[in-house]
């Protein structure tokens, strides 16, 4: 009789930890892209979170003052850059192109981000680190958690780089960068095609500047050493005041310092009066002049009509009045609001935005500015 002779048993399947990898791969993508993209809508407000990053670090490490304010005129190329990046580098990890060194650059870009977060966070300077642009609002630590937690599954990754396999997707690669570059300049260009802001078209800025429901507080008390914790405000004396904190955070207004005034008086409540079209003008210093004859020409198809044309600036006087005066303007009354709250409405410089009782019915780039007609129109 011949021996029985028994084969060696062949595992089957693919290794848990390469499932692991592959999951970790689709998260890190995923994300990546969503964030880019969010951010690639809106790259002049990713480029306002540079600035804020690049002014606050030559405060803060005043050896290398010059080196971060001289990186402040960049700000918007490197947003557009790093938005793209993500997106990019994103769509690489999903689709297996040259793995390895996609995955050593997605590090190197979350080491960065992370550093950010980190220092928003423990040394509470800038409060958004603007990581989903406006879409979502992180705290600074929930933000620096997130990045700690993407820096993980990237480096489990790399622990797993030479188990992924290279494929041939360039042509999706460079689609990708042709198709975000692209996107990045049109927002540049004629506002972020996803108006996310609490001054879109649509909204209602009077309803914005109140809660959407009554805040709820819990209210923290001590009494003999031990916390206990209140829906109403107890009237027992004896109890110590800790804490108080919002139940519902969600319910805020969205607007909370929007305010227009004069020397004279505030002008806040007559904006949500009547067709308002308003010019923004966030500073006179780098405007384009030749883009102000259509704005010119704008005023002047509104006269006489039920629209009525205003100035809205963070300036000062004096430079108002000589921008009034230089570019043909002078009949149009100007109002201040804060520069912050105004980088908020509009992304151009200048941008006209147009208001029927409180509602926005517009917001144009000045590459866009309307004709009379069309904003006549929009008001009836």
């Amino acid at each position: 009789m011949n021996p029985i002779t028994t084969q060696p048993k062949v595992k089957t399947g693919t290794p848990p930890m390469l499932i692991a990898a592959r999951i970790a791969r689709i998260l890190v993508g995923v994300v990546f892209i969503f964030s880019g993209l969010i951010k690639l809508n809106d790259p002049v407000g990713t480029q306002i979170k540079f600035e804020e990053y690049f002014e606050v670090f030559a405060q803060d490490l005043p050896f290398v003052h010059n080196f971060f304010m001289a990186l402040v005129p960049f700000t918007l190329i490197m947003s557009v850059l790093f938005c793209a990046a993500e997106i990019i580098l994103g769509v690489a990890l999903l689709a297996s192109y040259k793995p390895k060194v996609t995955v050593w650059l997605l590090f190197f870009l979350i080491t960065f981000f992370t550093f950010l977060t980190f220092y928003s966070a423990y040394f509470d300077r800038v409060t958004d680190c603007g990581c989903f642009g406006d879409a979502i609002k992180l705290k600074p630590w929930t933000s620096f958690g997130k990045d700690v937690v993407l820096t993980v599954l990237i480096l489990f990754i790399i622990g797993h780089r030479n188990r992924l396999r290279s494929r041939n997707t360039g042509w999706l690669v460079n689609l990708t960068i042709i198709l975000t570059l692209a996107l990045g300049i049109y927002a540049v260009q004629f506002l972020p095609p996803l108006d996310l802001l609490p001054y879109a078209v649509g909204k209602n800025i009077p309803s914005e500047m109140k809660p959407s429901e009554p805040l709820r507080y819990r209210y923290i008390m001590e009494k003999d050493g031990k916390k206990t914790e209140f829906e109403q405000y107890p009237t027992d004396s004896t109890y110590k005041f800790k804490e108080m904190v919002l139940v519902n955070p969600s319910a805020k207004p969205k607007i909370t310092d929007y305010r227009v005034w004069n020397d004279e008086s505030d002008f806040t409540q007559q904006t949500f009066e009547g067709n308002k079209l308003f010019i923004i003008v966030k500073n006179t210093k780098d405007i384009d002049a030749g883009t102000l004859p259509a704005i010119r020409s704008l005023v002047e198809g509104l006269q006489g009509s039920n629209v009525a044309p205003y100035i809205l600036t963070s300036t000062s006087d004096a430079e108002i009045e000589a921008f009034r005066k230089e570019f043909q303007l002078i009949n149009v009354p100007y109002y201040k609001a804060d520069a912050t709250v105004l980088k908020t409405i509009m992304r151009s410089n200048p941008g006209t935005w147009l208001m029927k009782n409180g509602t926005v019915l517009g917001k144009w780039h000045y590459n866009r500015t309307p004709e009379a007609t069309e904003v006549i129109e929009r008001v009836k």
